[in-house]
Protein backbone atom coordinates (compact mmCIF):
# COMPACT_ATOMS: atom_id res chain seq x y z
CA UNK A 1 0.00 0.00 0.00
CA UNK A 2 1.24 4.17 -0.52
CA UNK A 3 -0.59 6.69 0.06
CA UNK A 4 -0.13 10.30 -0.52
CA UNK A 5 1.20 12.29 1.96
CA UNK A 6 -0.26 15.41 2.82
CA UNK A 7 1.28 18.85 2.05
CA UNK A 8 1.22 20.13 5.57
CA UNK A 9 2.90 16.85 6.67
CA UNK A 10 4.91 17.00 3.73
CA UNK A 11 6.01 20.25 5.49
CA UNK A 12 6.53 18.90 8.65
CA UNK A 13 8.49 15.80 6.94
CA UNK A 14 11.04 18.54 5.93
CA UNK A 15 11.35 21.07 8.44
CA UNK A 16 14.18 19.12 10.21
CA UNK A 17 17.37 21.52 10.91
CA UNK A 18 20.81 20.96 12.43
CA UNK A 19 19.28 22.92 15.53
CA UNK A 20 15.54 21.49 15.68
CA UNK A 21 14.37 17.93 14.71
CA UNK A 22 10.77 17.67 14.41
CA UNK A 23 10.46 15.19 16.64
CA UNK A 24 7.78 15.45 19.67
CA UNK A 25 9.69 13.96 22.78
CA UNK A 26 7.53 12.74 25.61
CA UNK A 27 8.26 10.56 28.87
CA UNK A 28 6.16 8.72 31.39
CA UNK A 29 6.82 7.65 34.93
CA UNK A 30 6.05 3.67 35.16
CA UNK A 31 5.55 2.31 38.73
CA UNK A 32 6.03 -0.64 39.77
CA UNK A 33 8.66 -1.12 36.96
CA UNK A 34 7.84 -2.57 33.41
CA UNK A 35 9.99 -5.04 31.42
CA UNK A 36 11.03 -4.39 27.90
CA UNK A 37 8.94 -7.73 26.87
CA UNK A 38 5.33 -6.18 28.12
CA UNK A 39 6.33 -2.90 26.78
CA UNK A 40 7.15 -4.92 22.89
CA UNK A 41 3.96 -7.18 23.19
CA UNK A 42 1.53 -4.16 24.30
CA UNK A 43 3.15 -2.33 21.08
CA UNK A 44 2.90 -5.16 19.04
CA UNK A 45 -0.51 -5.76 19.82
CA UNK A 46 -1.77 -2.19 20.12
CA UNK A 47 0.20 0.52 18.37
CA UNK A 48 0.70 -1.48 15.36
CA UNK A 49 -2.95 -1.94 14.66
CA UNK A 50 -2.40 2.30 13.24
CA UNK A 51 -0.55 1.42 10.16
CA UNK A 52 1.70 4.55 10.03
CA UNK A 53 3.97 3.29 12.69
CA UNK A 54 4.76 0.20 10.30
CA UNK A 55 4.99 2.46 7.47
CA UNK A 56 8.11 4.56 6.09
CA UNK A 57 8.24 7.68 4.42
CA UNK A 58 9.41 7.59 0.60
CA UNK A 59 9.97 11.38 -0.91
CA UNK A 60 9.58 11.70 -4.36
CA UNK A 61 9.84 14.99 -6.79
CA UNK A 62 5.92 15.93 -5.98
CA UNK A 63 6.59 15.99 -2.39
CA UNK A 64 6.30 12.24 -0.32
CA UNK A 65 4.35 8.72 0.50
CA UNK A 66 3.84 6.49 2.89
CA UNK A 67 4.94 2.93 1.71
CA UNK A 68 4.62 -0.45 3.55
CA UNK A 69 8.08 -1.28 5.10
CA UNK A 70 8.91 -4.46 4.25
CA UNK A 71 11.68 -4.94 6.63
CA UNK A 72 9.72 -3.81 9.54
CA UNK A 73 11.66 -4.95 13.03
CA UNK A 74 9.79 -4.13 16.47
CA UNK A 75 13.21 -4.53 18.10
CA UNK A 76 14.34 -1.59 16.32
CA UNK A 77 11.80 0.99 17.21
CA UNK A 78 11.18 -0.71 21.41
CA UNK A 79 14.89 -0.97 22.99
CA UNK A 80 15.88 -0.63 26.35
CA UNK A 81 18.64 1.21 27.69
CA UNK A 82 20.57 1.55 31.06
CA UNK A 83 21.01 5.29 32.68
CA UNK A 84 24.95 5.30 33.57
CA UNK A 85 25.52 8.66 35.58
CA UNK A 86 27.24 11.75 33.80
CA UNK A 87 31.05 11.46 34.03
CA UNK A 88 31.60 14.67 36.61
CA UNK A 89 28.30 14.09 38.88
CA UNK A 90 28.29 11.08 40.79
CA UNK A 91 25.36 11.67 42.61
CA UNK A 92 23.39 12.13 39.97
CA UNK A 93 19.70 10.85 40.40
CA UNK A 94 17.61 8.73 38.12
CA UNK A 95 15.55 11.82 37.08
CA UNK A 96 18.56 13.89 36.56
CA UNK A 97 20.17 11.14 34.50
CA UNK A 98 16.91 10.59 32.56
CA UNK A 99 16.83 14.50 31.75
CA UNK A 100 19.65 14.47 30.54
CA UNK A 101 19.13 11.44 28.39
CA UNK A 102 16.24 12.96 27.27
CA UNK A 103 18.37 16.11 25.98
CA UNK A 104 20.50 14.07 24.27
CA UNK A 105 17.61 11.79 22.04
CA UNK A 106 15.95 15.47 21.46
CA UNK A 107 18.86 15.54 19.13
CA UNK A 108 19.05 12.13 17.59
CA UNK A 109 17.51 11.95 14.41
CA UNK A 110 15.10 9.10 13.66
CA UNK A 111 16.18 6.52 11.11
CA UNK A 112 14.71 7.35 7.46
CA UNK A 113 14.63 4.35 6.26
CA UNK A 114 12.18 2.96 8.08
CA UNK A 115 9.09 4.52 10.03
CA UNK A 116 9.58 7.34 11.80
CA UNK A 117 9.86 6.86 16.06
CA UNK A 118 10.78 4.97 18.68
CA UNK A 119 10.18 4.01 22.28
CA UNK A 120 13.32 3.60 24.58
CA UNK A 121 13.00 2.36 28.39
CA UNK A 122 14.81 2.54 31.56
CA UNK A 123 13.45 -0.01 33.06
CA UNK A 124 14.99 0.88 36.72
CA UNK A 125 15.17 4.56 37.24
CA UNK A 126 16.91 3.52 41.10
CA UNK A 127 13.89 4.11 42.86
CA UNK A 128 11.24 1.38 41.94
CA UNK A 129 10.22 2.90 38.92
CA UNK A 130 10.49 2.93 34.94
CA UNK A 131 11.32 5.66 32.81
CA UNK A 132 9.87 5.39 29.00
CA UNK A 133 10.86 8.02 26.49
CA UNK A 134 8.83 8.55 23.32
CA UNK A 135 9.88 9.96 20.17
CA UNK A 136 7.55 10.44 17.21
CA UNK A 137 8.24 12.92 14.13
CA UNK A 138 5.46 15.34 13.30
CA UNK A 139 5.05 14.51 9.95
CA UNK A 140 2.81 11.49 11.44
CA UNK A 141 0.52 13.37 13.94
CA UNK A 142 0.08 16.37 15.45
CA UNK A 143 -0.09 16.23 19.41
CA UNK A 144 -4.20 16.00 19.88
CA UNK A 145 -3.36 13.24 17.30
CA UNK A 146 -0.98 11.21 18.72
CA UNK A 147 -2.22 11.71 22.38
CA UNK A 148 -5.38 9.92 21.00
CA UNK A 149 -3.10 7.06 19.83
CA UNK A 150 -1.16 7.03 23.33
CA UNK A 151 -4.26 6.69 25.28
CA UNK A 152 -5.71 3.93 23.15
CA UNK A 153 -2.61 1.61 24.15
CA UNK A 154 -3.00 2.25 27.88
CA UNK A 155 -4.84 -0.22 29.90
CA UNK A 156 -8.81 -0.65 28.78
CA UNK A 157 -7.37 2.45 25.64
CA UNK A 158 -9.92 2.29 22.91
CA UNK A 159 -9.27 0.82 19.91
CA UNK A 160 -8.42 2.39 16.41
CA UNK A 161 -11.83 2.67 14.37
CA UNK A 162 -12.17 -0.34 12.31
CA UNK A 163 -11.90 1.07 9.42
CA UNK A 164 -9.72 1.79 5.92
CA UNK A 165 -9.06 5.89 6.53
CA UNK A 166 -9.13 7.17 3.58
CA UNK A 167 -6.40 9.58 2.02
CA UNK A 168 -7.44 13.64 2.94
CA UNK A 169 -7.42 16.19 0.61
CA UNK A 170 -5.67 19.30 1.32
CA UNK A 171 -7.38 21.33 -1.07
CA UNK A 172 -10.63 21.36 0.88
CA UNK A 173 -9.15 22.34 4.07
CA UNK A 174 -11.04 25.22 4.85
CA UNK A 175 -13.66 22.94 5.29
CA UNK A 176 -12.13 20.94 7.16
CA UNK A 177 -10.12 23.03 9.17
CA UNK A 178 -12.41 26.36 9.86
CA UNK A 179 -16.42 26.08 9.91
CA UNK A 180 -16.87 22.41 11.32
CA UNK A 181 -14.57 22.34 14.20
CA UNK A 182 -14.03 26.36 14.68
CA UNK A 183 -17.27 26.61 16.15
CA UNK A 184 -16.72 23.89 19.14
CA UNK A 185 -12.94 23.21 18.79
CA UNK A 186 -10.99 26.04 18.04
CA UNK A 187 -12.55 28.43 19.54
CA UNK A 188 -12.48 26.85 23.25
CA UNK A 189 -9.00 25.93 22.80
CA UNK A 190 -8.54 29.61 22.93
CA UNK A 191 -11.00 30.24 25.49
CA UNK A 192 -13.76 32.04 23.57
CA UNK A 193 -16.78 29.83 23.62
CA UNK A 194 -19.97 32.03 23.22
CA UNK A 195 -18.42 35.06 21.77
CA UNK A 196 -19.59 36.64 19.07
CA UNK A 197 -17.38 34.92 16.54
CA UNK A 198 -18.07 31.83 17.65
CA UNK A 199 -21.96 32.60 16.89
CA UNK A 200 -21.16 33.93 13.42
CA UNK A 201 -19.54 30.69 12.45
CA UNK A 202 -22.54 28.49 13.70
CA UNK A 203 -24.81 30.81 11.91
CA UNK A 204 -22.38 30.07 8.70
CA UNK A 205 -22.35 26.55 8.84
CA UNK A 206 -26.28 26.75 10.00
CA UNK A 207 -27.96 29.87 8.49
CA UNK A 208 -31.35 31.03 10.35
CA UNK A 209 -31.99 33.34 7.62
CA UNK A 210 -30.15 33.93 4.36
CA UNK A 211 -29.70 37.90 4.92
CA UNK A 212 -28.64 37.11 8.36
CA UNK A 213 -25.87 34.93 7.11
CA UNK A 214 -24.77 37.04 4.38
CA UNK A 215 -24.05 39.80 7.58
CA UNK A 216 -22.08 37.46 9.51
CA UNK A 217 -20.02 36.06 6.59
CA UNK A 218 -19.21 40.04 5.73
CA UNK A 219 -18.45 39.99 9.29
CA UNK A 220 -16.27 37.06 9.42
CA UNK A 221 -14.23 38.14 5.96
CA UNK A 222 -13.51 41.45 7.64
CA UNK A 223 -12.00 39.30 10.77
CA UNK A 224 -10.01 37.13 8.30
CA UNK A 225 -8.43 40.44 6.49
CA UNK A 226 -7.81 42.74 9.45
CA UNK A 227 -5.72 38.96 10.76
CA UNK A 228 -3.75 38.83 7.73
CA UNK A 229 -2.41 42.18 7.90
CA UNK A 230 -1.77 41.67 11.72
CA UNK A 231 0.08 38.54 10.63
CA UNK A 232 1.91 40.36 8.18
CA UNK A 233 3.19 43.30 9.99
CA UNK A 234 3.43 42.05 13.57
CA UNK A 235 6.69 43.19 14.71
CA UNK A 236 9.83 40.93 15.63
CA UNK A 237 10.16 39.53 19.02
CA UNK A 238 11.73 41.52 21.97
CA UNK A 239 15.23 40.77 22.04
CA UNK A 240 16.47 38.80 24.69
CA UNK A 241 19.18 36.10 25.70
CA UNK A 242 16.33 33.16 24.77
CA UNK A 243 16.50 34.42 21.54
CA UNK A 244 19.03 34.00 18.91
CA UNK A 245 20.87 31.68 17.05
CA UNK A 246 20.32 27.83 18.44
CA UNK A 247 23.04 25.61 18.82
CA UNK A 248 23.14 21.80 18.42
CA UNK A 249 22.63 20.63 21.66
CA UNK A 250 19.62 20.74 24.20
CA UNK A 251 18.29 20.55 27.79
CA UNK A 252 15.22 19.32 29.37
CA UNK A 253 13.75 20.23 32.76
CA UNK A 254 10.47 19.30 34.90
CA UNK A 255 10.72 19.97 38.60
CA UNK A 256 7.36 19.91 41.41
CA UNK A 257 3.84 19.92 40.02
CA UNK A 258 0.81 21.86 41.00
CA UNK A 259 -2.66 20.91 42.67
CA UNK A 260 -5.65 21.54 40.15
CA UNK A 261 -7.98 22.33 42.82
CA UNK A 262 -5.67 25.22 44.36
CA UNK A 263 -5.40 26.83 40.46
CA UNK A 264 -9.03 26.66 40.15
CA UNK A 265 -9.10 28.52 43.69
CA UNK A 266 -6.66 31.43 42.57
CA UNK A 267 -8.67 31.67 39.10
CA UNK A 268 -11.96 32.03 40.54
CA UNK A 269 -10.62 34.43 43.00
CA UNK A 270 -8.81 36.69 41.15
CA UNK A 271 -11.61 36.57 38.35
CA UNK A 272 -9.55 34.44 35.86
CA UNK A 273 -9.29 31.48 33.40
CA UNK A 274 -7.05 28.29 34.53
CA UNK A 275 -4.98 29.55 31.32
CA UNK A 276 -4.74 32.76 32.20
CA UNK A 277 -3.05 31.73 36.17
CA UNK A 278 -0.66 29.20 34.61
CA UNK A 279 1.02 31.45 31.50
CA UNK A 280 1.38 34.10 33.99
CA UNK A 281 3.03 31.71 35.98
CA UNK A 282 5.58 30.97 32.76
CA UNK A 283 5.49 34.72 32.10
CA UNK A 284 6.81 35.53 35.55
CA UNK A 285 9.34 32.55 35.72
CA UNK A 286 10.92 33.81 32.68
CA UNK A 287 10.80 37.34 33.61
CA UNK A 288 12.65 36.28 37.26
CA UNK A 289 14.88 34.20 35.31
CA UNK A 290 16.45 36.85 33.04
CA UNK A 291 16.76 39.50 36.43
CA UNK A 292 18.68 37.18 38.01
CA UNK A 293 20.98 36.57 35.17
CA UNK A 294 21.07 40.95 34.77
CA UNK A 295 18.57 41.62 31.99
CA UNK A 296 16.32 43.89 32.75
CA UNK A 297 12.77 42.80 31.37
CA UNK A 298 11.03 45.72 32.17
CA UNK A 299 8.56 46.75 29.51
CA UNK A 300 9.21 43.64 27.15
CA UNK A 301 6.99 41.03 25.86
CA UNK A 302 7.73 38.21 24.33
CA UNK A 303 5.45 35.96 22.04
CA UNK A 304 5.25 32.00 22.72
CA UNK A 305 3.62 30.24 19.43
CA UNK A 306 0.48 27.95 20.84
CA UNK A 307 -1.10 24.87 18.76
CA UNK A 308 -4.81 25.42 18.25
CA UNK A 309 -6.27 22.30 17.26
CA UNK A 310 -8.65 22.28 14.39
CA UNK A 311 -9.83 18.79 14.20
CA UNK A 312 -13.17 17.86 15.84
CA UNK A 313 -12.74 15.69 18.67
CA UNK A 314 -14.66 12.24 17.18
CA UNK A 315 -11.29 12.59 14.67
CA UNK A 316 -8.82 12.68 16.68
CA UNK A 317 -7.68 9.04 16.09
CA UNK A 318 -6.56 10.20 12.40
CA UNK A 319 -3.16 10.61 12.38
CA UNK A 320 -1.63 13.37 10.49
CA UNK A 321 -1.68 17.50 11.24
CA UNK A 322 -4.72 19.47 11.78
CA UNK A 323 -3.38 22.55 13.83
CA UNK A 324 -2.87 25.87 13.94
CA UNK A 325 -0.67 28.38 15.22
CA UNK A 326 -1.64 31.84 17.46
CA UNK A 327 1.18 34.29 19.07
CA UNK A 328 0.55 34.39 22.42
CA UNK A 329 2.04 37.49 24.24
CA UNK A 330 3.77 36.97 27.65
CA UNK A 331 4.46 40.15 29.31
CA UNK A 332 7.59 39.23 31.03
CA UNK A 333 8.65 42.64 31.82
CA UNK A 334 5.52 42.67 34.83
CA UNK A 335 6.71 41.99 38.30
CA UNK A 336 3.72 42.48 40.15
CA UNK A 337 2.03 38.99 40.07
CA UNK A 338 -1.67 40.15 39.68
CA UNK A 339 -1.13 43.14 37.14
CA UNK A 340 0.90 40.55 34.59
CA UNK A 341 -1.82 38.59 35.37
CA UNK A 342 -4.42 40.80 34.39
CA UNK A 343 -2.35 41.87 31.31
CA UNK A 344 -2.06 37.69 30.45
CA UNK A 345 -5.87 37.75 30.39
CA UNK A 346 -6.19 41.12 28.55
CA UNK A 347 -3.74 39.43 25.96
CA UNK A 348 -5.93 36.13 25.68
CA UNK A 349 -9.13 38.32 25.01
CA UNK A 350 -7.61 39.82 21.95
CA UNK A 351 -7.39 36.28 20.74
CA UNK A 352 -11.05 35.96 20.52
CA UNK A 353 -12.80 35.45 16.86
CA UNK A 354 -8.73 35.75 15.23
CA UNK A 355 -9.06 33.71 12.30
CA UNK A 356 -4.75 33.51 13.16
CA UNK A 357 -4.70 29.54 13.33
CA UNK A 358 -6.21 28.78 10.16
CA UNK A 359 -3.94 31.27 8.61
CA UNK A 360 -0.91 29.61 9.69
CA UNK A 361 -2.42 26.47 8.94
CA UNK A 362 -2.80 27.76 5.54
CA UNK A 363 1.24 28.79 5.40
CA UNK A 364 1.74 25.04 6.16
CA UNK A 365 -0.04 24.01 3.23
CA UNK A 366 1.49 26.27 0.73
CA UNK A 367 5.24 25.42 2.59
CA UNK A 368 4.86 21.48 1.75
CA UNK A 369 4.53 22.44 -1.81
CA UNK A 370 7.59 24.14 -1.65
CA UNK A 371 11.16 22.96 -2.25
CA UNK A 372 13.32 23.39 1.45
CA UNK A 373 15.33 26.15 1.50
CA UNK A 374 12.45 28.34 0.31
CA UNK A 375 9.66 26.59 2.79
CA UNK A 376 12.80 27.31 5.60
CA UNK A 377 12.53 30.79 4.63
CA UNK A 378 9.01 31.33 4.73
CA UNK A 379 8.57 29.56 8.33
CA UNK A 380 11.35 31.66 9.73
CA UNK A 381 8.82 34.08 9.47
CA UNK A 382 7.72 32.28 12.73
CA UNK A 383 10.64 32.45 13.99
CA UNK A 384 11.32 36.05 14.12
CA UNK A 385 8.12 36.94 15.66
CA UNK A 386 8.55 34.48 18.86
CA UNK A 387 10.58 33.43 21.50
CA UNK A 388 9.19 29.81 22.17
CA UNK A 389 7.17 27.50 21.16
CA UNK A 390 4.03 26.49 24.12
CA UNK A 391 1.85 23.61 24.49
CA UNK A 392 -1.09 23.73 27.32
CA UNK A 393 -3.04 20.33 27.17
CA UNK A 394 -5.46 18.72 29.58
CA UNK A 395 -5.13 15.30 30.00
CA UNK A 396 -6.90 12.53 31.56
CA UNK A 397 -8.62 13.61 35.12
CA UNK A 398 -7.69 9.98 36.40
CA UNK A 399 -4.04 8.32 36.67
CA UNK A 400 -3.86 5.77 33.59
CA UNK A 401 -2.36 2.34 33.37
CA UNK A 402 0.00 0.86 31.43
CA UNK A 403 1.00 -3.22 31.64
CA UNK A 404 -0.71 -3.11 35.24
CA UNK A 405 1.41 -0.04 36.49
CA UNK A 406 0.65 3.53 36.67
CA UNK A 407 1.44 6.41 34.72
CA UNK A 408 2.82 8.33 37.73
CA UNK A 409 3.68 11.36 35.48
CA UNK A 410 3.04 12.76 31.63
CA UNK A 411 5.99 14.67 30.07
CA UNK A 412 5.72 15.78 26.48
CA UNK A 413 7.57 18.61 23.94
CA UNK A 414 6.43 19.72 20.86
CA UNK A 415 9.31 20.52 18.60
CA UNK A 416 10.48 24.60 18.42
CA UNK A 417 10.83 25.18 14.43
CA UNK A 418 12.93 27.64 12.46
CA UNK A 419 15.47 29.19 15.10
CA UNK A 420 12.88 28.98 18.37
CA UNK A 421 15.24 27.66 21.24
CA UNK A 422 12.88 27.49 23.77
CA UNK A 423 9.74 24.80 24.21
CA UNK A 424 7.33 25.07 27.12
CA UNK A 425 4.88 22.26 28.15
CA UNK A 426 2.29 22.36 30.32
CA UNK A 427 0.26 19.43 30.92
CA UNK A 428 -2.69 19.10 33.15
CA UNK A 429 -2.81 15.44 34.57
CA UNK A 430 -4.50 13.74 36.96
CA UNK A 431 -5.50 16.25 39.42
CA UNK A 432 -1.85 17.73 38.50
CA UNK A 433 -0.17 20.35 36.58
CA UNK A 434 2.78 19.46 35.42
CA UNK A 435 5.48 22.01 33.73
CA UNK A 436 8.69 20.98 31.49
CA UNK A 437 11.13 22.86 29.81
CA UNK A 438 13.43 21.94 26.69
CA UNK A 439 16.18 24.56 26.02
CA UNK A 440 18.85 24.97 23.21
CA UNK A 441 21.86 24.74 25.37
CA UNK A 442 23.48 28.36 23.47
CA UNK A 443 20.76 30.56 24.46
CA UNK A 444 19.52 28.65 27.64
CA UNK A 445 21.93 26.12 29.72
CA UNK A 446 20.12 25.75 32.58
CA UNK A 447 17.00 25.29 32.03
CA UNK A 448 15.74 24.20 35.62
CA UNK A 449 16.12 27.82 37.32
CA UNK A 450 13.50 28.64 35.07
CA UNK A 451 11.45 25.84 35.48
CA UNK A 452 11.95 25.92 39.58
CA UNK A 453 10.48 29.44 39.70
CA UNK A 454 6.77 28.43 38.16
CA UNK A 455 5.97 27.33 41.81
CA UNK A 456 7.34 30.09 43.82
CA UNK A 457 5.29 32.30 40.66
CA UNK A 458 1.92 30.09 41.36
CA UNK A 459 2.66 30.45 45.35
CA UNK A 460 2.53 34.37 45.12
CA UNK A 461 -0.75 34.30 43.21
CA UNK A 462 -1.90 32.11 45.80
CA UNK A 463 -1.37 34.26 49.09
CA UNK A 464 -2.83 36.64 47.14
CA UNK A 465 -6.02 35.12 46.56
CA UNK A 466 -5.93 33.61 50.35
CA UNK A 467 -6.05 37.78 51.31
CA UNK A 468 -9.21 38.15 50.05
CA UNK A 469 -12.70 38.72 51.61
CA UNK A 470 -14.27 35.31 51.26
CA UNK A 471 -17.68 34.80 52.25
Amino acid sequence: MQERMSKVDTAWLRMDTESNLMMIVGVWYLRPQITLAALKERVQDKLLQYTRFHQKVVEDPLGAQWVEDESFDIDRHVVAEVLLPVRGKPGQTGQEALMERVGEVAMQPLDPAHPLWQFQLIEDLGDGSSGLIVRIHHCIGDGIALTSVMLSITDGGRQPPRRKQQPRDDADWLTDSLLRPMSDLAIKAIGVAGSGMAKSVDAWVHPPHPIDSSVDMARMGAQAVSDVAAFAFMPDDSHTRLKGKPGTTKRVAWGDDLQLDAVKAVGKGLGASINDVLLSCVAGAIGSYLRDKGEDPTGKEIRAMVPVNLRPLDKAYQLGNRFGLVPLVLPIGIANPVERLFAVKARMNELKGSFQPVLAFGLLSVAGLLIKPVQHAMLNIFAKKATAVMTNVPGPTEPMKFCGSTVERVLFWVPQSGDIGVGVSILTYAGRVQFGLITDTQLCPDPENIINRFSPEFDKLLMLTMMLPWE
